[in-house]
């Protein structure tokens, strides 16, 4: 059994429990259920999307531009869980506009915003939003954790064959990866095919990891976050150095990578303690986070959640979003009771999201 908690503002329906309102909720509760399998991360905005471990996908709180893929295209909260059509799906991103998702048959599917300054969002070779799922060609799309991701214009995405492919806009600084500052409507490769995991900005930076275990960086930046000691936009992807990164993850404007021996570092943004070393301080390199065994984390606008392998709960930055039954801010990890927590981590604007074992 899988259980999923909650903890932040109930703004947009976020709670999943009927609930829509400005109550705070500084500790974890319980969404209903306990079949709960993962749970998508959303910078931005308060749309959340999760699977279940029989394969259905479940939408609730903001339907902005349709991301929710529920056939409504109205900004439109919804507090319970409505079904999004389909049994089979695998893994889901979203960002504040849009998500994308894979099934288990190795599709992509698309849904939300794709006009204006997210004209070519969505990778369907046009400009027409849609608020129900619409596969984006291809069957060999992966379908593990951290093959897909979204910022705030664009969406990336490994290959099965290690290729990675992303779509888009690219005005914002290069985060297409093609060295270049050209709009692509349908999903474009990025030289290389030994591509493993990706992560995205909700400020257009971009993040990848090869199987080789180095990191690479690209688009835009601006608090450091692109990891290579400086402000610049990158087009094309730049190492950031060290060989041993295995997870990525990016929020607003702060970035985290875990390595392999279960350190974990982060660099960007840090106004709000966010990066957990205990200071303000912006950094434009990876800085290391006190603690080890570090096993997944969930960065969002202003403040982080991570677990360890121990199956023990971490959070800092800003807040009611701690889940530590205050409103304080923290700049170091501060624990959240329990155990069990199995990796399974996510967010919106104002909720932190995260699977337990029953």
């Amino acid at each position: 059994d899988y259980q999923l908690w909650a903890w932040g503002n109930a703004t947009y329906g976020g709670f999943n429990n009927n609930t829509s309102s400005t109550t705070v909720y500084s500790s974890p509760i319980q969404i209903p259920g306990d079949n709960w399998n993962k749970i998508t991360k959303t910078c931005q905005a308060g749309g959340t999307l999760a699977t279940k471990t029989d394969g259905t996908l479940w939408a609730w709180g903001d339907n902005e531009q349709g991301k929710l893929g529920i056939n409504q295209a109205e900004s439109a909260y919804y507090s319970s869980p409505v079904q999004v059509p389909g049994t089979t799906w695998a893994s889901i991103n979203s960002s504040s506009q849009a998500t994308f998702a894979t099934k288990t048959d190795g599709t992509l599917w698309a849904m939300g915003r794709n006009v204006g300054d997210w004209e070519g969002f969505l990778g369907l070779n046009d400009a027409v939003s849609r608020s129900s799922p619409t596969q984006i060609p291809g069957t060999t799309w992966s379908t593990t954790d951290g093959k897909i991701a979204s910022g705030g214009h664009f969406a990336i995405a490994v290959k099965t064959n290690g290729t990675l492919w992303v779509t888009g806009g690219d005005n914002a600084g290069g985060q297409l990866g093609q060295n270049n500052r050209t709009r692509y409507s349908s999903p474009v490769q990025i030289p290389g095919t030994t591509w493993s995991k990706v992560a995205a900005t909700s400020t257009n930076g971009a993040y990848a990891i090869r199987t080789d275990g180095t990191l690479w960086s690209w688009g835009y930046h601006n608090s450091g976050q692109n990891g290579l000691g400086n402000n610049t936009q990158y087009s094309s992807p730049t190492q950031i150095p060290g060989t041993n990164w295995s997870s990525v993850d990016g929020g607003g404007q702060t970035v985290f990578a875990i390595k392999t021996d279960g350190t974990l570092w982060g660099w960007g943004n840090n106004t709000q303690g966010e990066l957990g070393i205990n200071d303000a301080t912006n950094y434009s390199s990876p800085k290391q986070i006190p603690g080890t065994n570090w096993n997944t984390v969930e960065c969002q606008q202003s403040w982080t959640v991570a677990t360890k392998t121990d199956g023990t709960l971490w959070n800092w930055g800003q807040d009611q979003r701690l889940g530590i039954n205050t409103n304080q801010a923290r700049s170091s990890p501060t624990q959240i009771p329990g155990s069990d927590w199995n990796g399974g981590l996510g967010g919106a604007t104002y909720v932190t999201y995260a699977i337990k074992e029953a």
